[in-house]
C-alpha cells in the first residue's frame, strides 16, 4: 500500500503560509532534503492554488530534479477546475477523503502533498496522512494559517530531527494510528 506523506514549510509556531517564512538561505542540506523526497515519490496530490503555481512553473524548468517532477503522476483536488494541462495529470473524482483512501489502495510509490494545506489539513483530520515531513524555519509568525487542524489532536512518533545549517530544521514525523 501506498504511503500519503504531507511536505509542508512552516514556522515553528505551525504556520504553513509561504509569505510568512523568515528568510533563510537556501543551501545543499535543503536541496538534498527535497531531492529525498523527489527520490521516495511516485506521485503527487495538489490542491487546486498549488496545482496552479507548480503548473505555471516548473515546466518551463529543465535539468534532472525538473524532469523528474515534471513527469510525476499529479492528482488534482478541485471543484473548480474542469481540465488539467500539466501532464501527467488528473483531476480527482468524489470526495477528496474516499478518492486519496481509492489512491492508496493502488501501487506507483509514495503520494506526497506539497503545500496545499487545505487539502493537507482534511487529509490529516480523515486519518489518511501516513507521514509528515517539514522543514522548520526559525521563527513565529503569530497569525497565519496553521497545517495541524485545531478541532482535533493529532498523535505524532518523531522519526528523525536533522538541522539544516541555516536554521532551519528537517523534521519527519509518523502519524500515530490507533
Amino acid at each position: 500500500m501506498r504511503e500519503l506523506i504531507v511536505t509542508e514549510f512552516i514556522t515553528v509556531d505551525g504556520i504553513a503560509e509561504h509569505e510568512l517564512l523568515p528568510n533563510v538561505v537556501w543551501n545543499d542540506a535543503m536541496t538534498r532534503f527535497k531531492e529525498d523526497e523527489l527520490a521516495d515519490s511516485g506521485a503527487m496530490l495538489l490542491g487546486r492554488v498549488t496545482y496552479e503555481i507548480f503548473a505555471g512553473h516548473w515546466p518551463s524548468e529543465t535539468g534532472d530534479f525538473a524532469d523528474r517532477f515534471n513527469a510525476l503522476p499529479k492528482y488534482v483536488a478541485s471543484t473548480s477546475l474542469k481540465t488539467v494541462d500539466w501532464k501527467p495529470a488528473e483531476l480527482l473524482d468524489g470526495p477528496l477523503p474516499e478518492a486519496v483512501a481509492r489512491l492508496k489502495q493502488q501501487s506507483g510509490g509514495n503520494i506526497y502533498v506539497h503545500g496545499s494545506l487545505s487539502v493537507a489539513r482534511q487529509l490529516l483530520g480523515a486519518g489518511l496522512v501516513d507521514r509528515v515531513r517539514l522543514l522548520v524555519y526559525p521563527g513565529a509568525a503569530g497569525r497565519g494559517k496553521q497545517l495541524f487542524p485545531s478541532d482535533a489532536p493529532l498523535a505524532l512518533e518523531l522519526v528523525s530531527a536533522v538541522p539544516l545549517g541555516n536554521g532551519v530544521v528537517a523534521m519527519e514525523y509518523r502519524t500515530w494510528k490507533a
